[in-house]
């Protein structure tokens, strides 16, 4: 009966909350803006293009600051990103986002770190990948970061020659960017270069603090044994603070990674707002430990949420975990102490530990900050003469 009992409760509060709800796909009406800088770069001695898209409640918010993705390789990316993106905020899986595209203008000179000397590909070309990283962080991330409200969490991502960019942007200035993607990276490139310089720095690395991502499609040979050994590298790394992930496509082109791989990408890359039971540990203190990289990643301060972390406490309730469960109902209260919810919440931590004075105690605490317009007031009273009917009983 308890465990029935305990079902029901949750079952409750999930449904009022609309934590399992559809995204309202009508609500996404506000279309993005979009605004093209050309920059006359000195570092490049040329013209570079450069497209900015804002969120979509960036004018609405004047005060907000945003996280900034950086496409490489031009525009034709962002509505793929976009997509993905608008899903993920929309279940509550990621903050919105400022894009910048990257147009190209010599592609292989800029994106490769190293000149390729290997016949199977176009001998003499790349090597400038160190110049374009320096276009970057001197002449464009300022430029971004003077005209619109950035927060200092910045991603890079791109595929087949932009994805080794990517890799080698960690490299050279680890603390630039905190995330890189990296579709379908050609580490193929002049003998595999790009692995062996990965290889080193992560071998090398004492700590790093950012999430990788790579994915790889149909590609064989020496592409494929290139891009195994990468992997495994990143794989195995015992550097407690890089976030590794990777996929394997193995009947998605080479140019179809990007599409194959961009939700997975991105949906772990940022933490979501409900957090997730194995970020739990034994340690209650993980609960604020998880909201403040989540608040880090986000760019807002994000005090965790009453009914996320009420959740928690459901879910090991249903693990039948009463202990920690009441920890976790009374973390919740110390945050939102004036909180109906929480203080039922807590009070049904007590019941279920068989402590009926402590959690009438709660339920009456909660009737003490419910008003009229409680949709649950009448259950709520219905708790509260039960409780008090078993107490009774034992007195």
């Amino acid at each position: 009966m308890r465990l029935f009992t305990a079902i029901f409760i949750c079952s409750l509060f999930i449904f009022s909350n609309n934590t399992l709800a559809e995204p309202d796909l009508k609500q996404q009406t506000i279309s993005y803006t979009q605004q093209t800088h050309t920059i006359n770069s000195v570092i490049l001695n040329e013209l570079r293009t450069v497209v900015v898209q804002l969120p979509k409640s960036y004018q609405a918010n004047p005060n907000k600051v945003y996280p900034v993705i950086y496409r490489l390789d031009g525009a034709g990316n962002i509505p793929l990103i976009s997509a993905v993106m608008d899903r993920l905020q929309n279940n509550n899986r990621a903050p919105e986002v400022i894009i910048v595209a990257i147009e190209n203008t010599n592609r292989l000179r800029d994106l490769y770190p190293t000149v390729n000397k290997e016949p199977q590909g176009p001998v003499g070309e790349g090597g400038g990948a160190a110049k374009f990283l320096a276009f970057i962080e001197q002449e464009l991330m300022p430029l971004i970061n003077k005209n619109y409200r950035t927060h200092n969490f910045n991603v890079i991502a791109g595929g087949s020659a932009a994805g080794v960019f990517a890799l080698y942007t960690m490299q050279a200035n680890p603390e630039l960017f905190q995330a890189h993607i990296a579709y379908s990276p050609a580490v193929w490139w002049n003998y595999g270069a790009s692995v062996k310089a990965t290889k080193s720095f992560i071998n090398k690395s004492k700590d790093l603090n950012n999430y990788v991502y790579i994915n790889i499609g149909e590609e064989a040979g020496i592409m494929r044994e290139r891009y195994n050994e990468l992997q495994q590298a990143l794989q195995s790394n015992s550097l407690p603070n890089l976030r590794f992930f990777s996929d394997a496509f193995d009947n998605v082109s080479h140019n179809l990674t990007s599409a194959a791989g961009v939700f997975n990408a991105y949906h772990n890359l940022f933490l979501p707002k409900q957090m997730p039971m194995s970020a739990l540990s034994d340690d209650i203190e993980s609960i604020d430990v998880y909201y403040k990289k989540l608040s880090q990643q986000w760019g807002e301060q994000i005090t965790p949420p009453e009914a996320a972390v009420r959740q928690l406490g459901y879910n090991l309730v249903n693990m039948q975990q009463y202990e920690r469960a009441l920890a976790v109902f009374k973390h919740n209260v110390k945050h939102h102490p004036q909180s109906v919810d929480a203080l039922w919440g807590l009070g049904y931590g007590y019941e279920l530990k068989g402590n009926i004075q402590q959690a009438l105690i709660k339920i009456e605490a909660a009737l003490n900050v419910a008003d009229t317009t409680y949709p649950y007031l009448n259950a709520l009273k219905e708790t509260k003469s039960r409780l008090q009917t078993q107490l009774n009983k034992t007195q």
